[in-house]
């Protein structure tokens, strides 16, 4: 189920999925400890002797978010109980503070009394053995804890012009133990039990009681504070109190906005839609983003019922490439502090891993150390590469002298020297590691073209940095991958490149002849020009044989892609469209056009991106090839940097081309 309004800070991360309720609660760290488990934490109401929950299917919804902004502005409307809730909800940008404001609009024709029901369906540190939530007076708050995790609840009424902080009822209950479902339950007659304690699998509920007038509105907000203990929410929830929680939504907004429009660009030459996707796109990968350094790769926990493991991690090849988003759209502060990740965590041997938690530590993998009675490195080698290529690229942007010392020796040389003894000596080319897709072990043409930009990035920085022996022998090793990959990766009779050689195969009768989308990283990072013939006919085709022929449209990831897959009509679905994929075809007509209206295939790519988003503005990493339907993760962090990405190549080459045809 996709996540529609994704809403964060760098440290506290609130997922709201398509019914309007929370599903997900990361803290301390963006992708890391979930207190929610992907459980809905539900929100119904009460009305006429009538309850309903959000998710029932009597409700019509509209999510949106503010106008670049991270403030939600969403409307669920339930018209057999002639009532509308208007939902302004914001992560502070500063506070680790969510502050949902739900107005009322009852639109009946006679004043009702209205009861709102908050639950919250926690387990702190992704379990509930040891949780405890109480009841306390003095601040007439619940509380949820576990050692350094607090969570505050708390609620706020609009009383005649100003917020008063308290609820009418409470309850916490026992969920998952011996028939027990929760406190939830105990709401759906309109009264909680006022329990005032628990412990161990435990959820709660808090109400409060309004009084609408005919056709009228009133407000209410919903808080939450998340701290390592008692004195360090309660000091932010007597801020709130003092202030009221609408400041906290109004500066929350002035910061977003401030945000992302920081840069002066024009992009006139663009529909407004694309531009307005452009923006939230950004704002998007922001709150994907740890303050700490990490860039996580999703953070929608239903993917863990397929997968038993979710994407809330850093893969240091999406890490890199949203990265080099990041530096092209100007937030530099954010590159650096994901080098600086990942010089943290590089090996002494010079490689970065398969995927690290956001607190650095190594994560889950299915890449093994010992194969078929060998010892193998678990790793994809473009995960180290493409790190060096955004630095050089943050470099060149930045002039980022005194940050790229620090890591020039440590992070830079290291990895360069590794990437030089991991190498076949008979072709050149680089030892086996595993695909960007994860599936496959042996050499791959993406890989392989990652490896000569990592050590052309090297190159460039020994250069720079007085090491021009360095620099040479660099230069020297990239030239033999790219002869490589001219001799041993290029199909003679086919006349296009090949995606992989299996472990051991250096002939053509070894070749893996799919058709896969990341045959584009031989041009994409610059080991072959755009319209070098043996490049045009690998992307004809690629365009041929991976175009989903469906009313849907769009790029599969490589033939018979089973990843998700709802179609066995390979013909017509080699596999589902991928944002990225159908977005990448679009820089391939970016960078090879050499005139303007050659740009229009282009512009129909960016198009069909925006064309399935969300209405929200989320991508997802696939989309259903006959529903239209999100598929797998959403948002996926890399479909939104892409889309940047492919935003800003377009922007600039059309200014260019339209200097030169004027």
């Amino acid at each position: 189920m996709p996540r529609d309004l994704p809403m964060g800070n760098g440290s506290l991360l609130v997922n709201v999925d398509h019914t309007g309720q929370i599903r997900d609660i990361f803290w301390p760290h963006v992708g890391q400890e979930n207190h929610t488990n992907g459980r809905v934490c539900r929100i119904g109401i009460w009305i006429d002797n009538r309850f309903s929950w959000l998710d029932d299917d009597s409700w019509q919804r509209s999510l949106r978010y503010e106008h670049d902004s991270l403030v939600t502005a969403s409307i669920l409307e339930n018209e057999s109980l002639g009532v509308r809730l208007h939902f302004r909800d914001g992560v502070d940008f500063h506070e680790n503070l969510l502050i949902r404001q739900i107005t009322v609009e009852n639109i009946d024709g006679r004043t009702r009394a209205i009861r709102l029901f908050f639950c919250h369906d926690l387990s702190l540190s992704g379990t509930t053995v040891g949780d405890s939530a109480y009841y306390e007076p003095s601040t007439g708050a619940l509380f949820h804890y576990k050692g350094k995790r607090w969570f505050m609840i708390a609620l706020f009424h609009d009383r005649d012009g100003s917020a008063q902080p308290g609820f009418d009822q409470w309850a916490i209950g026992i969920k998952g133990f011996n028939g027990l479902e929760g406190a939830w339950r105990d709401a759906e007659d309109g009264l909680l039990s006022g329990n005032a304690v628990a412990q161990g699998g435990i959820d709660s509920v808090v109400a409060l009681h309004l009084e609408v007038p005919a056709t009228g509105r009133v407000s209410c907000w919903q808080t939450l504070i998340a701290g390592v203990d008692f004195r360090t929410v309660t000091r932010i929830y007597n801020v709130v109190v003092s202030k009221g929680p609408l400041l906290y939504l109004e500066r929350t907004t002035a910061f977003w906005r401030l945000w992302v429009n920081k840069e002066e660009k024009s992009f006139d030459r663009l529909p407004a839609r694309l531009v307005t996707l452009y923006r939230r796109s950004l704002l998007i990968l922001r709150t994907q983003i740890d303050n700490h350094g990490a860039i996580l790769a999703a953070n929608d926990h239903d993917v863990a019922l397929f997968n038993r493991d979710t994407y809330s991690y850093m893969w240091p090849r999406d890490g890199a490439l949203v990265a080099e988003t990041l530096i092209d759209a100007g937030y530099s502060e954010l590159s650096r502090k994901f080098f600086d990740f990942c010089h943290r965590v590089i090996t002494d041997e010079g490689f970065l891993l398969h995927k690290y938690t956001p607190d650095g530590s190594l994560a889950s993998s299915w890449h093994a150390w010992y194969s078929n009675g060998q010892a193998q490195l678990p790793i994809q080698e473009d995960e180290t590469a493409l790190v060096l290529r955004a630095l050089w690229r943050h470099f060149r942007r930045f002039k980022d002298i005194e940050f790229v010392k620090r890591h020039y020796r440590g992070l830079v040389i290291r990895s360069a020297e590794w990437m030089c003894s991991y190498i076949d000596t008979e072709t050149g080319l680089p030892l086996p590691s595993w695909d960007l897709w994860e599936e496959r072990y042996g050499v791959h043409a993406w890989t392989v073209a990652a490896v000569w930009a990592g050590l052309q990035a090297a190159a460039g920085f020994a250069q720079a940095f007085g090491e021009k022996d360095l620099a040479v022998r660099y230069r020297r090793i990239a030239q033999g991958m790219r002869d490589g990959v001219r001799k041993y990766l290029y199909h003679q009779e086919e006349q296009r490149y090949v995606r992989s050689l299996p472990v051991g195969e250096k002939i053509a009768g070894g070749m893996d002849m799919v058709m896969d989308a990341s045959l584009i990283g031989l041009w994409a990072f610059g080991m072959f020009k755009a319209d070098d013939f043996r490049i045009v006919r690998t992307m004809e085709a690629m365009r041929e044989r991976l175009e989903v022929k469906s009313e849907v449209g769009g790029m599969a990831r490589y033939e018979n892609d089973s990843y998700h897959q709802v179609s066995d009509d390979i013909k017509r679905i080699p596999g589902n469209p991928w944002f990225i994929c159908t977005l990448w075809l679009g820089q391939w007509f970016i960078a090879r056009a050499t005139q303007v209206r050659e740009l229009q295939p282009a512009l129909e790519c960016i198009e069909w991106a925006a064309d399935h988003t969300l209405k929200s503005g989320i991508m997802a990493e696939q989309v259903h090839p006959r529903t239209n339907e999100p598929l797998s993760v959403s948002p996926l962090t890399w479909s939104h940097a892409v889309y940047v990405s492919t935003v800003e190549q377009y922007n600039r080459k059309y200014e260019e081309l339209a200097a030169h045809d004027g």
